[in-house]
């Protein structure tokens, strides 16, 4: 005759025993604990592209800024020169 029993251990380890009149068979089962090393290197990977993704744009936004400050420069710089050009001419009587 075969007995069959299942022990739940706090650790996480199942354990399915077996007892017949033959010797008693004990099998260990427990978790190899990869899932928690997947979900760890996904956080990791999400922060990276997280880092770089914010990087980006303020890249985007410094080069904005560039570009707006040198239009400013040459619309001052056209400005400039227009009225050297004026003040060159003398008035027409």
């Amino acid at each position: 005759m075969t007995t069959e029993r299942r022990v739940e251990h706090t650790d996480g380890t199942v354990e399915h025993v077996t007892t017949s009149e033959s010797p008693t068979v004990v099998e260990r089962r427990g978790g190899s604990g990869m899932g928690a090393i997947g979900i760890i290197v996904a956080l990791i990977a999400v922060a990276v592209i997280g880092y770089f993704l914010l990087n980006m744009n303020r890249s985007e936004q410094v080069k904005d800024n560039a570009i707006a400050g040198a239009a400013q420069s040459i619309g001052n710089a056209a400005d400039n020169v227009g009225e050297a050009a004026q003040r060159a001419v003398p008035p027409a009587q």
